[in-house]
């Protein structure tokens, strides 16, 4: 077992006892170790909430626990934060939501942090959002890009309705899509949608806003 995995199997290992202190001790350790945020959420966080999901997802877990750890979680990002120094810049704007039904709304706060740390403004609306709000919403802010998450794979209809009604109303607006679902779903799922981009991890999407947006 390498290190950040001993330290990924640590933090799930507290964060499902509800420890959100030592949790909160694994994470500043792992950036004074000269670890990025973008390590921390992608190895660490990210790796230990989806060892979460399984665990509830194979009964191992009750669902309290799983919300108690996807909480902990997020109040850690939220302390974490105030580390960072934005500078933002307000020609470039993101919608960041989660797709409807959808419970869980890490991912797409990481998400968010991540266009922030390039300066980006963003409009983090998290889960529970109707996609005619949504559309609504759009039209307010006219951003750049939409970010959307989904976890649960068997949200992926709900995905395909709120696709097709936004690009309907936004057919040149950027759509980028990931979360724990789309490991199984393959590129082909881009075909249907010109505009749409998947993004796997938080790597893929500090090249994407480079190269994009910079």
């Amino acid at each position: 077992m390498t290190e950040v995995s001993q330290i990924a199997g640590a933090y799930l290992k507290h964060v499902i006892k509800g420890d959100k202190v030592e949790c909160s001790s694994i994470a500043k350790n792992y950036l004074d170790q000269s670890h990025s945020f973008t390590e921390l959420y992608e190895h660490i966080l990210k790796k230990a909430l989806y060892d979460v999901g399984v665990l509830w997802e194979t009964n191992k877990i009750s669902v309290a626990t799983e919300h108690m750890a996807t909480a902990i979680t997020e109040s850690i990002l939220n302390e974490l934060y105030v580390n960072y120094n934005f500078r933002v810049n307000g020609n470039k704007k993101a919608v960041l939501t989660c797709v409807e039904n959808e419970q869980h709304q890490v991912g797409i706060k990481m998400v968010a942090d991540t266009f922030e740390s390039h300066g980006w403004e963003t409009f983090f609306l998290g889960t529970g959002i109707p996609v005619h709000e949504l559309i609504a919403f759009i039209h307010q802010t006219n951003p750049k890009v939409l970010a959307i998450s989904l976890s649960v794979y068997f949200n992926f209809l709900n995905l395909n309705k709120m696709l097709e009604s936004i690009t309907s109303e936004f057919p040149n607006l950027e759509i980028i899509i990931g979360g724990q679902a789309f490991n199984n779903i393959t590129f082909e799922f881009e075909n249907s949608y010109p505009a749409t981009r998947i993004i796997r991890n938080l790597f893929e999407l500090h090249q994407y806003i480079e190269t994009k947006h910079e």
